[in-house]
């Protein structure tokens, strides 16, 4: 039999943003834990839950004081048994994130360093002295400035330079030094005889940094797929081969998938090599245009890439870190073809075979919200972008329950939300969809249940150029992606299983319109 994550549908839970229990305004494990049954009636395998760890929140939880702890924001250990024993009873798995690359810089080891010059204590993080009065290096933050934070040593005066690729409350650990692996052992352990049914791994790629710490030479942003001495280090896969021994001795098929930026698909593989990890982010396929040759030729790649190293291939369309798809796939803004393009884009990603990643609240269609206040943001990189960058906040808005304005029920006191809703957003609410046969929320409902339909290998069907067809066992998935209606022929309207939006039925013939998508029995 199959391990279960092969073909699972993993539902990503930001917990500041999915369900408040106490009416701080903030999401917390509680909240999570009373949504359980609402992500079981979705239709979804497992939980994948963003950093609940205690920390300062510098950067939403990706920056941990203590990789064993509950963040008092979110809860307690004794929450974060109660929802994964609760998950369990429902048949529901759950992975927690793991923040490998960078500690918080409250972190006990690096307080150590701090006041310890010289000591061992830093080489567990990346210290260097500086070049010519400057960094080290040339390398820049993904929040904006350089990658460097210079120290003052306790007697006051100028001290080394520290490496962070995130803000300067996020130093690099300094992987080359083996107290660093031992004791992520000991927290993936920890987590494991917890319950967790595995891990999600931050920054998989970044780990290990190349030999001496070369200039880079051009700047680089939270997205770049390119080769860099700070991405995709070879040394990685020595860690991961270690891990997965680790894994491996616990039973129920535990899995760790990684969040591996690579430059290429057949790169971003060697992360699932039989010996390392299970999955790995498809970010090619994140990052694709809504154009049917740029598709088709990243669902080949992904499938053969993923196929030589025997592991399945895994689609994701949104997350806590990119515009929401139904905003980023509209053109010009335009709301309305951003969702219809959007529900066509989640069948077809359902419809290919290996494991699917959803975001909280893609379910709903929400839109990414631009329009936030500049006092309300909190993503580091909008401040030290100068209110240039910084669009991981509209992606983080609090999710809308019921009702018809803020805070939809987030909130069980109506407190104002840590991220402001929109005034809008009534319409988006789970209650006002649920139980509406053309709503997103039902459609995804829908599609879920009826996943287990399409079963085997993907073999491409002739179709129109605009158009992507392929079928999958006895079931077939079409997506008109041009701008004028094109005519599948789907045998008739009773073998129709599920379309993104309105479509025409005469005989055995179907008008599909533009950005939509229809699965059929062949």
């Amino acid at each position: 039999m199959a391990p279960w994550w092969r073909d699972a549908v993993f539902y990503q839970v930001y917990p500041r943003s999915f369900a408040d229990s106490d009416g701080d305004g903030v999401g917390d494990l509680p909240g999570v834990r009373s949504r359980l049954p609402y992500l079981r009636s979705l239709g979804v395998d497992a939980v994948w839950l963003s950093p609940f760890y205690l920390g300062p929140q510098a950067d939403g939880g990706y920056d941990v004081e203590d990789y064993r702890a509950v963040d008092p924001l979110f809860g307690t250990m004794a929450d974060a048994r109660a929802l994964i024993a609760d998950a369990h009873a429902l048949g529901l798995r759950v992975i927690v994130d793991l923040v490998p690359n960078h500690s918080s810089s409250r972190h006990p080891w690096f307080r150590e360093a701090l006041a310890s010059p010289g000591s061992e204590h830093r080489a567990r993080y990346l210290f260097r002295p500086g070049r010519d009065g400057g960094p080290p290096n040339d390398w820049q933050s993904l929040f904006g400035g350089p990658a460097w934070t210079r120290t003052t040593d306790p007697d006051g005066t100028p001290g080394d330079w520290y490496l962070h690729l995130f803000s300067p409350e996020q130093p690099d650990f300094d992987w080359t030094y083996p107290a660093v692996a031992e004791e992520f052992r000991s927290v993936l352990r920890h987590w494991l005889d917890v319950g967790v049914d595995g891990f999600r791994v931050d920054v998989a790629h970044g780990l290990v940094k190349a030999h001496g710490l070369p200039d880079h030479g051009v700047p680089t942003h939270l997205l770049d797929l390119t080769a860099t001495p700070f991405w995709d280090q070879d040394g990685v896969h020595d860690i991961y081969r270690d891990w997965r021994r680790l894994l491996d001795t616990y039973p129920g098929d535990r899995v760790a998938v990684a969040e591996a930026w690579g430059p290429t698909l057949t790169r971003t593989a060697r992360y699932v090599r039989p010996d390392e990890l299970h999955q790995a982010f498809n970010f090619h396929y994140l990052t694709c245009p809504w154009d049917p040759v740029a598709l088709r030729a990243v669902i080949d790649d992904s499938l053969d890439a993923m196929s030589a190293v025997g592991a399945p291939a895994t689609w994701v369309l949104s997350n806590h870190d990119v515009v929401r798809h139904a905003t980023r796939l509209a053109p010009e803004a335009d709301p309305g073809t951003g969702l219809r393009r959007a529900r066509a884009a989640t069948l077809l990603m359902l419809a290919l075979p290996g494991s699917a990643y959803l975001y909280q609240g893609e379910e709903l269609g929400l839109p990414e919200v631009r329009d936030l206040p500049p006092h309300t943001r909190q993503d580091p990189a909008f401040a030290r972008s100068g209110g240039r960058d910084g669009f991981r906040d509209g992606c983080r808005v609090p999710l809308p329950w019921e009702g018809a304005e803020p805070p939809y029920g987030f909130s069980p006191h109506g407190t104002p939300t840590w991220l402001p809703q929109p005034s809008h957003w009534g319409g988006y609410a789970v209650a006002a969809q649920a139980g509406d046969p053309t709503s997103t929320l039902e459609m995804y409902r829908a599609a879920l249940a009826l996943r287990g339909t399409l079963r085997g290998d993907l073999a491409w069907l002739p179709s129109a150029p605009h158009v992507l067809a392929f079928e999958r066992g006895t079931a077939r998935c079409a997506v008109n992606l041009g701008d004028r209606p094109s005519t599948i022929h789907t045998g008739g309207v009773d073998h129709v299983l599920i379309a993104s939006g309105p479509v025409h039925h005469d005989g055995g013939h179907t008008s599909v319109p533009p950005d939509t998508a229809v699965w059929w029995r062949a």
